[in-house]
């Protein structure tokens, strides 16, 4: 697996691209904006790890131009803001994952492991996830319910994609807070069961078929099923 990395720290840099080369990835490492979107262009890789605060040029200018250019290759997003606002706009622009400095090495193997399982899917690959009625374009970043378009917000649109990428799983509060929040679940808190029921609202209200499911004690599914196996 082709990596490419876009750091200017050349220390950090070095380290990552030591752990992944012993992880048995093949790194690419350029230190400044240009020449990461020149190796972009003319290479092929399965993962980009992207810096966003560059010399030259921004990470988000870059995979913005990628992104417009018709390519879908995942992007992992590194920076040290911990700020919603730069979360957002990173997937709004076309990022898959975001991961703030400092990290542990162990969670950037686990994303980037995690990104590829989605790139291979057939589904991802022609940025076209469906299920019953429903369509989800990823590069388009459209969703359709039959031939009603659906406006989503970028945090909606991301769970929707995560329920969609795992679809017929039961998804724990606490999985969906980590991979869609990037954050650690606290049982106090209703943020996931408000996003849940406002995406359902969108998705499901004016349907027949139910897609989004509340499985008892356990979490969440999004799937069609009979209406016995949940607790809608």
């Amino acid at each position: 697996m082709k990596v490419l990395l876009v750091e200017d720290e050349i220390k950090l840099g070095e380290y990552i691209k030591k752990g992944l080369s012993e992880a048995g990835f093949i790194v690419d490492h350029q230190t400044t904006g240009l020449n990461g979107y020149h190796a972009l262009m003319t290479e092929d890789f399965n993962v980009i790890i992207m810096d966003v605060m560059l010399p030259d040029i921004s990470g988000f200018e870059l995979v913005c131009n990628y992104r417009a250019a018709g390519k879908h290759t995942p992007v992992l997003f590194l920076t040290a803001k911990d700020e919603l606002s730069d979360r957002v706009k990173g997937i709004e622009i076309g990022g898959d994952d975001y991961l703030t400095k400092p990290f542990a090495f162990a969670e950037l193997i686990v994303r980037i492991k995690s990104l590829l399982r989605r790139a291979n899917q057939a589904d991802y690959k022609s940025t076209i996830m469906q299920i019953a009625d429903l369509k989800m374009d990823i590069a388009k970043r459209t969703v359709h319910r039959g031939d009603t378009p659906i406006k989503l917000t970028a945090k909606e649109f991301a769970l929707l994609q995560f329920m969609l990428e795992r679809r017929g799983e039961v998804l724990p509060r606490s999985v969906i807070a980590s991979q869609v929040w990037d954050m650690n679940f606290d049982s106090d808190t209703n943020v996931i069961d408000v996003a849940i029921r406002r995406l359902r609202l969108k998705i499901d209200d004016e349907c027949a078929t139910k897609l989004i499911h509340t499985v008892r004690g356990m979490g969440y599914k999004l799937d069609v099923l009979d209406t016995h196996d949940t607790d809608d």
